[in-house]
């Protein structure tokens, strides 16, 4: 069964930004970002499997990710193209690093 993924028209701009506020989805985001499709088992970020997955699914549920399964696997990417026409310009804004105030 493949987890509910939200039509993006359907998520509010504050949604998306509260998913983006913790500094452990923001790497999540960061890594696919960089990486395109990655394993969700690969992506560590020194919190537990349960975490993660607690993590991964708020990005989902937010609209910020697309996850497939193949076999056992789970695979999970960024809905860029799709938050882009939603949002233009709010992945970029939030990706690029700010020097310190």
């Amino acid at each position: 069964m493949e987890p509910h993924e939200p039509d993006l028209t359907a998520v509010p701009v504050t949604a998306v930004l509260a998913a983006l506020a913790d500094e452990v989805r923001l790497q999540i985001v960061r890594a696919l970002a960089e990486g395109g499709e990655t394993a969700c088992g690969t992506l560590d970020f020194g919190v537990s499997k349960a975490t993660r997955s607690h993590h991964l699914r708020v990005l989902r549920e937010a609209g910020l990710t697309r996850t497939r399964a193949a076999g056992t696997s789970r695979y999970v990417r960024l809905r860029r193209d799709e938050l882009e026409k939603i949002y233009p310009g709010l992945l970029d804004a939030v990706l690029t690093p700010r020097p310190p105030a």
